[in-house]
């Protein structure tokens, strides 16, 4: 059972540099886009500024996801290496399977590549839990895996709304008037 574990942990690692990736590549759009809103709402060009910012939007929710995803991968991993003994598997994987079921649902639309890699993996935990149940003669109580896989999917969550903020300026929606002083509407 432990080679299985280990072998979904590199999968799952692999998953989240591919993610890291992704999320790299992003904000590089995001910088891009940012500044072409900024140029047009300097040439007071709103029509092209609108359909930057809109673009920009849709580029932040993408990253937003990604994020999460990612985050929800890594605390993931963090578990199963912490996985001792039998019991704690079946505890462990249950909600680690809701998780990872909800983050390719996620992932379908941003990365459709990542949806078959994430399946496999869901597949090899997915062995593992029922090798555990077996072998330990444990059921699993779904209702307490699934408190547990929303846990993590809010902590995650939140994680990646405090980084998208930390991260990216809010997009600019007016330039400052001439007199100094800024106004902006939303």
């Amino acid at each position: 059972m432990k080679p299985k574990l280990d072998l979904a942990v590199r999968q799952i690692q692999v998953q989240v540099a591919k993610l890291d990736s992704t999320t790299n590549r992003l904000r590089e759009r995001d910088n891009a886009m940012f500044a072409k809103v900024v140029a047009s709402l300097q040439k007071h060009d709103t029509q092209h500024a609108s359909v930057y910012a809109n673009e920009l939007s849709e580029i932040r929710k993408m990253n937003k996801m990604v994020t999460q995803a990612k985050l929800a991968l890594e605390q993931i991993v963090l578990r199963l290496n912490t996985v001792t003994e039998l019991g704690e598997i079946v505890v462990t994987l249950a909600p680690a399977m809701a998780v990872i079921r909800s983050v390719k649902q996620g992932m379908v639309g941003v990365l459709p590549e990542a949806e078959n890699e994430i399946g496999e993996i869901g597949g090899l935990l997915s062995s593992i839990l029922v090798d555990a149940g077996t072998v330990g003669g444990y059921s699993m109580n779904f209702e307490a895996a699934n408190e547990d896989a929303e846990k993590i999917l809010g902590e995650a969550s939140a994680v990646a709304e405090s980084r998208m903020k930390e991260k990216f300026p809010e997009i600019p929606t007016t330039l400052p008037s001439e007199a100094g002083t800024e106004s902006s509407s939303y």
